[in-house]
């Protein structure tokens, strides 16, 4: 099917009048090519150019969504109940980013952001045989998160779009089941868009259950730290990662220690790791020091870790007074790599354990010692370089990276609460149903593609998502002629998908050089551009600034060449 012509004279495209600020990153190039305007902090206004990415996003998202799952759309209201987050025991963990509100009867809700308390409620008023089963729910809507801090625009904002599939099972084994086809599915949706894509194992959080991945795209202004080895399948959030001790060997006798405090000030971490290492048969050093331990995997041994405190020494003294009776009250977590002497030293009161607070005691009468004597790991943060817990010989790259999309198996953390329960196709009894929730963000995708491939000329969209994937830029004094035979050429000759091939004649009264800038900016895929060398050899000159394509090309050869170019994108 060949689109009607399409024009850039005939959409609002506020590009222009806006400075390029020195450093500019993909946010400002986004605002200044007139994708977006900001309203508030941390609130967007789509412009069409916008739009028609987040559009096709969305479409895309759909195609696999309908089709590879079967799952069928819905639309849940913005509006929650803050009773039924009270049920699932859910809100005070997330009340602090929350905009809540009240109607005038003084009933409280509060704008969603996220559905797991509507969706699991609405299912179980509906759906009660196992025979209904499995039950594939869908939505792309708008999503509400009161930021502390919002920043980089689309990426961590107060209201974005976003995609979630909830899923119900009957059984475990069935849930599981589900889980991997989605995970299948999202690998297909990312691979379109030709997307680096690090799929780790992570965290549930607040969201409940055992067992989830996260979907990250590699980015020095990621918030997450992605851990991935060059021979095998590991690939985790470092939230989570329990590292294998590296063969490293203390340099001296120097240590380091990193101090927190329980959140209830009851109990005073010392977390004791080498300040200098180095590897058996190197001389390759490696230093360390306070910003190098891994408070996840502190936490993992002692989870209620408040690690914000400033002071923790002069916190817990105010909180406990005489320090001498409450010697019991200390943690002390050693690093695998300190010998096993110094993990002695603490454990009988040795006086010359460095760095030891005066205002503590350190007496065998009062050993301040629960030494973890768990298995051997390391406290602290994985390198570049490090040796893969997993495999005998990967080595481990470590990097940041934005978080794009989030499967959860939710077990029946929600539907137990909830009441979402089913009469069990063996025993006839009520059973709650298994749930999963995976999610996408549709928005963020925009912020984060536009970081991914910018460059000094503006951005550069994957053909799937852009929001033309080719645009011809006719000199004016051509007139409206060319421009129209080259777009029903390759309209009609392109073998290209139709929902890819997306064509648009700049066809604004501006000067040939602005308009050509402009589409750098803009981040069109494809350029074709009728100049000089149109008017004298019927040769348009094709651009594709992301693979290094400046091509003359005839017009006989154009469809050919375009359809290269959207293969190879």
């Amino acid at each position: 099917m060949v689109r009607p012509l399409s024009r850039l004279s005939r959409l609002w495209l506020p590009t222009g009048g806006i400075a390029a600020p020195e450093g500019e990153n993909a946010h400002s190039k986004l605002i200044r090519a007139g994708y977006l305007r900001q309203s508030h902090s941390g609130i967007f206004q789509m412009l069409p150019l916008g739009l028609r990415v987040q559009d096709k996003i969305e479409r895309l998202i759909v195609r696999h969504m309908e089709g590879d799952l079967a799952a069928s759309r819905v639309s849940l209201s913005s509006l929650s109940s803050e009773a039924l987050w009270e049920k699932s025991g859910r809100l005070q963990n997330v009340a602090s980013e929350l905009f809540r509100l009240s109607d005038r009867k003084d009933t409280a809700y509060l704008l969603a952001p996220t559905h797991e308390e509507e969706i699991t409620t609405l299912v179980a008023r509906t759906v009660k045989s196992h025979k209904t089963l499995p039950l594939r729910l869908y939505q792309i809507t708008r999503k509400y998160r009161d930021e502390f801090r919002p920043r980089h625009g689309l990426l961590r904002g107060r209201e974005f779009v976003m995609k979630d599939l909830y899923t119900f099972d009957h059984s475990l084994e069935s849930a599981l089941e589900t889980y991997q086809t989605v995970r299948a599915a999202y690998s297909r949706i990312f691979a379109e868009m030709k997307l680096p894509i690090l799929a780790a194992k992570a965290s549930s959080g607040d969201m409940g259950g055992d067992l989830s991945h996260e979907y990250h795209l590699p980015s020095p202004i990621g918030d997450d730290h992605v851990i991935h080895c060059n021979s095998c399948a590991y690939v985790i959030n470092e939230e989570i990662a329990n590292m294998a001790v590296v063969e490293e060997i203390p340099v001296d006798a120097e240590v380091g220690v990193w101090r927190g405090i329980t959140t209830d000030r009851s109990t005073l971490v010392n977390v004791w790791y080498p300040r200098r290492t180095t590897l058996p048969g190197s001389d390759r050093h490696r230093e360390y020091d306070d910003g190098d331990v891994s408070i996840s995997a502190v936490k993992s041994i002692i989870p209620n870790l408040d690690a914000s405190v400033a002071d923790p020494v002069a916190r817990w003294m105010a909180a406990h007074g005489d320090a001498s009776q409450t010697a019991t009250k200390l943690m002390n977590l050693v690093d695998s790599r300190l010998p096993t002497s110094f993990s002695s030293s603490l454990k009988s009161g040795d006086p010359g354990i460095p760095l030891w607070p005066r205002a503590l005691p350190l007496s065998p009468s009062h050993p301040p010692v629960a030494v973890y004597d768990g298995r051997p790991r390391s406290l602290l943060r994985a390198r570049t370089g490090d040796r893969c817990p997993e495999c005998s010989s990967g080595v481990l790259t470590v990097e940041k990276a934005i978080e794009l999309g989030h499967t959860f198996h939710l077990g029946t953390r929600y539907s137990d609460p909830l009441g979402a329960n089913i009469a069990a196709p063996s025993s006839n009894k009520n059973v709650p149903m298994q749930m999963g929730c995976h999610g996408i963000g549709v928005s963020r995708i925009i912020g984060a593609v536009s970081e991914h491939l910018a460059d000094e000329a503006g951005l550069n969209w994957p053909v799937v998502i852009a929001p033309y994937s080719c645009v011809i830029i006719p000199d004016s004094k051509y007139g409206d002629g060319p421009a129209v035979q080259v777009y029903e050429m390759v309209s009609h000759a392109s073998k290209t998908d139709s929902e890819i091939l997306d064509l648009v004649v700049d066809d604004r009264k501006l000067p040939l050089p602005w308009r050509m800038k402009d589409a750098d900016l803009v981040g069109y895929p494809i350029v074709i551009i009728l100049g000089k060398e149109w008017g004298r050899s019927q040769k348009a000159e094709v651009q594709c600034r992301r693979l290094g394509v400046r091509e003359l090309v005839s017009m006989d050869d154009l469809p050919g060449v375009i359809d290269g170019l959207h293969a190879a994108l």
